[in-house]
């Protein structure tokens, strides 16, 4: 029991993506695909890898 309110929430939210008509920018999608925004890519703090710090790591150990 209770499957029909969700039901009826799913079949609602389909139908409005089926039938609503949705202004897509396809040159900012292409952009976006193709990493041409230069902007955000700017403003973007670099990437910081958690295992560099271990990269130079070397046992002193061996498990045989």
């Amino acid at each position: 029991m209770g499957r029909g309110r969700a039901k009826a929430k799913q079949t609602k939210v389909a139908r409005d993506l089926k039938y609503q008509t949705h202004e897509t920018d396809f040159g900012a999608l292409a952009n976006e695909l193709h990493g041409e925004n230069r902007s955000s890519a700017e403003t973007a703090a670099p990437e910081t890898d958690d295992y560099d710090d271990w990269a130079d790591y070397t046992p002193t150990s061996s498990r045989d």
